[in-house]
């Protein structure tokens, strides 16, 4: 009696294992991706969601085959150290950085996890990667270096006369500070100013903007994290002071910039998920060279434009991939 009693126990034991294993192999199976950005402003959380949608397209489902951290640095470089210490202390298959100043943070916390950057501007000015060719380490990524030339010739399509352009830019972000020295660089070669106004923080947007009136004919924005997040700032002093504010990224065109020619950065964080979803089927980041994005898009918004003081021409308005009308 008592080996018939000991008899079923084993296998009713034998069969609740055999109904956990399949739960048990998938939950060894579910890949860990973590997502770190700087801060929250329409193009980074583009990105974000252009990769989250890119690895679901590739069979990464959150919850699923895949688990999806994701965390931002409020635009606080001490957060983004935190965030860089907790994601590698988690150990997951890939870690993704969206912006330079969440990148450099993250490659100097994680030296054998692999990192995709996504967004940006110059990752070896940036000290991420030594060449855009096969890095050869455990970082890779998605660079998006603005053709500054061709932002310079919608410029001056749009304002011929303007010889002095502005911009805002927070100088202890490397990512800015290179785009800014090649903005000045390519002013200069076109016999062109560039009247530079610095903000180490957010709250120092609007002082730095009004600090160009009376210096600047035209307002020039890069692709500056800590500006754009606060670009509403700028926005308003080229409203008050009639100066045309042009920007690098077609988002701030919708918070009433006149004009931008770039990319989609959902496009582009599509494409870093593709990179991310490679790393994961088993693909060395150090073999895979940084990619960028060529396709660019022109936005308008002739109402913004009004506000500012200057009319678009219709042949503009006409060429643009899209017209906003942010009437107020």
């Amino acid at each position: 009696m008592a080996n018939k009693v000991l008899r079923t126990l084993i296998g009713t034991a034998l069969l609740a294992m055999a109904a956990i294993a399949p739960a048990m192999a998938q939950s060894d199976e579910q890949r860990v991706v973590a997502i770190t950005q700087i801060v929250e402003h329409p193009a980074l959380d583009a990105v974000y969601q252009g990769i989250r949608d890119e690895l679901e397209a590739q069979g990464y489902n959150d919850g699923e085959q895949v688990r999806i951290m994701h965390e931002s640095a409020q635009g606080n470089a001490a957060i983004a150290s935190q965030i860089a210490r907790k994601f590698v202390g988690e150990g997951p298959d890939v870690i993704v950085a969206i912006a330079t100043p969440s990148a450099q943070t993250m490659a100097a916390a994680a030296r054998q996890t692999p990192v995709v950057f996504s967004a940006v501007t110059d990752p070896v000015g940036a000290k991420l990667v030594k060449s855009l060719k096969a890095p050869g380490a455990n970082i890779t990524g998605v660079t998006d270096m603005l053709p500054i030339e061709r932002h310079l010739d919608l410029l001056e399509r749009v304002v011929p006369d303007a010889k002095r352009i502005g911009t805002v830019y927070n100088p202890g972000e490397a990512n800015a500070v290179a785009l800014v020295e090649l903005l000045e660089e390519r002013l200069q070669a076109r016999d062109m100013e560039l009247v530079k106004a610095a903000a180490t923080k957010t709250s120092e947007v609007l002082g730095a903007a009004r600090s160009l009136v009376g210096k600047a004919d035209a307002i020039y924005l890069t692709t500056d994290n800590t500006v754009i997040s606060a670009v509403e700032a700028v926005i308003s002093v080229g409203e008050r002071a009639s100066i045309p504010v042009f920007a690098a990224d077609t988002a701030t065109v919708g918070r009433g910039a006149v004009a931008a020619l770039g990319f989609d950065y959902y496009d582009h964080g599509r494409q870093t998920g593709a990179m991310v979803a490679r790393i994961l089927e088993g693909a060395n980041p150090g073999d895979m060279d940084v990619e960028s994005v060529d396709t660019l898009e022109l936005f308008v918004n002739p109402a913004a434009a009004e506000r500012m003081g200057i009319t678009l021409s219709d042949d503009l308005i006409s060429d643009a991939k899209k017209v906003v009308n942010s009437d107020k």
